[in-house]
């Protein structure tokens, strides 16, 4: 990966658009992601070119002479680089850095170039160097101007540079060793958390969703806390965890995760896998999708992809649809009808909070339960006042009899004393 002064940096998107009729997204909502993307890294979108009609082809993933014509668009538009929305291999990138003279950009560069811009704990560092050298690894020729900065061996029988290729990918394979071993460490420290927030018995519930669609102004705006809330996509890379008080004075804990994109690349969710792995071991899972993008069923499939990727959707799951004050009646009207049992909020207004907190308290509640307690056991209906949600209380000769919504937990504590009248 190169690195190029961004102030200075132009880009050209290049966008590859499927010719099947199901497109996923339109030609506009394809321009329009790769566009901010391309902006978030710090780089300015300059024109783009559109592939409907192309013979896909090894040595630049089209025909030579499609080649030239977008070498052309770029030299007449006075681009400095080529960003191409869909991947090419190490041997296509160099090809066209050859063929154009430009610095050359898949989809996945451009985010890992963004995510390494935004990373700030130790983790996200460590975890972004661990996807940037995977990627790098196959395009370590991509890096230099020239294979000669070595040269040695018979004539023949070794190309210049070929040792210093040698002893670059070993260096690489040893950093990725090192790096596995650092993150390990780390997210054994997060598990030590992760328990001991466990033993205090307060629910959690992990706030996913697609970039840029309000979880950072949500958790903010529910807990006062301070996490970075811009209009840019990628904004939050770190968790972060603050105490929400329910209406009930119940306590929650909500954490804010990084945000998915579509088709976001694989060797990110590797490497944030410990990030987003805090929606598996969460009590629930707020997904938070932006009401008024077009493309919101875009969202979420996409967040339920990655769910599924990082094995947590089997957890209970409260579907928010955010920015309801940039919403038209008829919009507002609809969405409910698309996405049963979900709530309409503005994160940024404050509109919605109530419906919201009654759902999430229902949420981390779970299903309601009759259990027929000891007398003795007052320490048990205190717990349940303190952890679950009460109901009924009645004092009877042969127990008490208390009605109670609780999460997995302290349900399994009180399973032997289930009542079914």
């Amino acid at each position: 990966m190169m690195d190029v002064d961004k102030e200075q940096e132009r880009s050209l998107p290049v966008l590859l658009v499927s010719r099947t009729e199901n497109r996923v997204l339109s030609d506009r909502e394809v321009v329009a992601e790769i566009s901010g993307l391309v902006t978030t890294a710090g780089m300015q979108p300059v024109d783009t070119v559109v592939l409907r009609r192309f013979d896909p082809a090894p040595k630049f993933g089209m025909g030579t002479g499609k080649a030239e014509e977008i070498m052309h668009v770029a030299e007449s538009c006075g681009a400095e680089a080529i960003v191409f929305e869909f991947e090419i291999t190490p041997t296509q990138q160099r090809n066209w850095e050859t063929l154009t003279g430009l610095t050359c950009f898949d989809r996945q560069e451009v985010i890992i170039r963004i995510f390494a811009d935004r990373a700030m704990t130790r983790e996200a560092v460590l975890q972004i160097e661990l996807a940037r050298l995977k990627y790098s690894l196959p395009r370590l020729a991509h890096t230099y101007s020239a294979l000669s900065r070595q040269r040695g061996g018979r004539y023949g029988t070794r190309g210049g540079g070929e040792t210093q290729l040698e002893l670059d990918r070993r260096s690489i394979l040893k950093k990725i060793t090192r790096i596995q071993g650092e993150l390990k460490e780390v997210r054994k420290d997060r598990s030590t958390q992760r328990k001991q927030r466990e033993r205090v018995s307060v629910p959690s519930c992990a706030i996913v969703g697609y970039t840029n669609a309000g979880k950072s102004t949500l958790l903010n705006a529910l807990t006062g806390a301070a996490v970075l809330a811009e209009d840019k996509l990628f904004a939050t890379l770190d968790p972060t965890t603050r105490r929400y008080d329910l209406p009930s004075g119940r306590k929650v804990l909500l954490t804010d995760t990084v945000g998915f994109v579509h088709d976001l690349p694989h060797t990110l969710i590797d490497a944030f896998r410990s990030t987003l792995e805090e929606a598996s071991f969460a009590t629930g899972v707020l997904i938070i999708l932006d009401a008024s993008d077009s493309n919101i069923q875009l969202q979420y499939d996409t967040s339920l992809a990655v769910l599924e990727e990082i094995g947590a959707r089997s957890r209970p799951e409260l579907i928010v649809l955010n920015k309801a004050d940039l919403l038209d009646e008829h919009t507002r009207a609809r969405l409910p009808v698309e996405f049963p049992g979900s709530v309409l909020i503005s994160a940024r207004t404050g509109e919605g909070f109530d419906a919201f907190a009654q759902l999430l308290e229902a949420l981390v509640s779970g299903s309601e339960q009759d259990y027929l307690l000891p007398l003795d056991r007052g320490d048990l209906v205190a717990r349940l006042h303190r952890e679950g949600t009460v109901s009924k209380v009645d004092y009877r000769d042969d127990g008490i009899l208390i009605r109670a919504g609780t999460d997995g937990r302290i349900a399994a504590l009180l399973r032997e004393y289930e009542y079914h009248a």
